[in-house]
């Protein structure tokens, strides 16, 4: 599978002197597979450790030794020169040890030539509620989503299909229809597999036969989440809450609202009572926020309202899984009122992988835009339309507001830009061109 962290990588190995390096995602988004193939690829001595199966290096990292001592004996476990040249350390399941965590920061002073990656489930929420110091500082750190659109695409060999598409975004020249409707079929089957890994392999490895398609996978991922959930939490009581909110998320995105409420997780519920459950859901990568800003300018964060927000599932795939849709109903295009619901999730989904921090736009109940991009020309308003209806009191208000050099309608409608209303129209197929904004 191609992914678009993979030059990330090379840049890391490129630079003069790099710091270990820390891969942050959810579980199953294929950490594992995309750093194994990169070192395997890009250096000559390679050696991997999970701290699963290595009790033995937690127990030396479990002392109280001097990190120096623990380093040599940590060479003598391996029988592995660190400092070759041309050599790579990959230390999964990380979170296993906070302690060799915290002596990331002695590698990167002491022994700065050893090029070290480290990666694990749930690593996020390790972090945070650590023990031991962070090496603030002396780690860089990368972020590994589900698979994008884009690498979608690219699972299919669709090369030319991409090309295709990054044209007609960058002339707002229409497809030609038959290949519009071919992408968005492309388009339709990810809302089926979503991002996963495993769970596009599947639909690859039948060549794009959806009756084929293994819908157990995900099932089987969200099994995952929740039994690595049981070792990070302080208690059932907590799990009981993070569960609760993460089923909640799918009638959440259809409130009238347009925002998360805490008492539709439980009648009566404050968001004291679930603040640190929603950290813990943020912290893992799991789902995805996005806040609300009073005002759409620069710099967004600086105007956000705290307590109000909406959160997405980190996989639209997942979504449809939790919502129990159809495969069919998805390629037949028979929803309704979920339709609004799943495809504002894929955007939002699709902007994260791309880099963008997500915030929307309200106006005393009159009108909502989706999200608002922060660009090299300003801030953007994006508003998103499930089907080809466009047809858009929200985003006219917003333009009349505050008069934007332009805005970006995403739907099921061909390229195109309106000149009088400065709306540029992006098939949602086409998403992932927004990251040369």
């Amino acid at each position: 599978m191609q992914r678009e962290i993979y030059q990330d990588l090379v840049n890391w190995k490129e630079k003069e002197s790099h710091k270990p390096l820390m891969i942050l995602g959810a579980r199953q988004v294929g950490k594992t597979y995309i750093i194994d193939k990169f070192a395997r690829e890009n250096y000559k001595n390679y050696f991997m450790i999970n701290l699963f199966e290595r009790t033995d290096i937690l127990e030396i990292y479990q002392s109280d030794l001097p990190a120096e001592e623990k380093y040599q004996k940590l060479k003598i476990l391996l029988d592995f020169d660190l400092e070759a040249e041309n050599s790579i350390l990959f230390i999964d399941e990380i979170q296993e040890s906070e302690k060799i965590i915290s002596d990331l920061k002695f590698f990167c002073e002491r022994h700065p030539k050893i090029n070290i990656i480290c990666a694990g489930s749930l690593l996020g929420v390790k972090l945070k509620r650590s023990k031991f110091s962070f090496p603030v500082g002396k780690v860089e750190m990368l972020t590994l989503y589900p698979m994008s659109f884009l690498e979608f695409l690219h699972a299919f060999e669709e090369e030319l299909l991409i090309e295709e598409i990054k044209k007609s975004f960058t002339t707002d020249t229409p497809l030609l229809q038959p290949i519009h409707e071919k992408a968005l079929n492309y388009y339709r089957m990810y809302l089926i597999t979503g991002g996963m890994p495993e769970s596009v392999k599947s639909l690859v490895n039948n060549k794009k036969d959806i009756l084929k398609y293994d819908e157990t996978i995900l099932k089987n991922i969200m099994d995952s989440y929740f039994k690595d959930m049981d070792k990070y939490v302080t208690s059932n009581n907590e799990a009981l809450k993070i569960e609760r909110i993460y089923y909640s998320i799918p009638s959440q995105l259809a409130n009238e609202s347009n925002k998360f409420q805490f008492s539709k997780v439980q009648s009566g519920a404050k968001s004291r009572d679930y603040l640190s459950s929603l950290d813990w859901l943020i912290a893992s990568n799991m789902v995805t926020l996005s806040s609300l800003v009073s005002v759409p300018e620069i710099p967004l964060k600086g105007f956000v309202k705290e307590d109000v927000f909406k959160l997405y599932l980190n996989d639209v795939g997942i979504l449809n899984h939790l919502l129990e849709i159809k495969a069919s109903d998805i390629l037949l295009d028979n929803l309704s009122l979920y339709k609004g619901v799943i495809t504002e999730n894929y955007v939002a989904n699709q902007l994260e992988t791309m880099g963008y921090s997500l915030y929307y736009w309200q106006s005393n109940g009159i009108a909502e835009v989706d999200f608002l991009l922060y660009t090299k020309e300003g801030i953007i308003p994006l508003e998103v339309k499930a089907a080809d209806n466009v047809q858009s009191k929200s985003l006219h208000v917003y333009m009349e507001k505050y008069k934007p050099q332009k805005s970006i309608r995403v739907s099921s409608q061909n390229f195109g830009y309106d000149k009088e209303k400065k709306v540029k129209s992006v098939p949602l197929y086409a998403i992932f061109c927004l990251k040369d904004l």
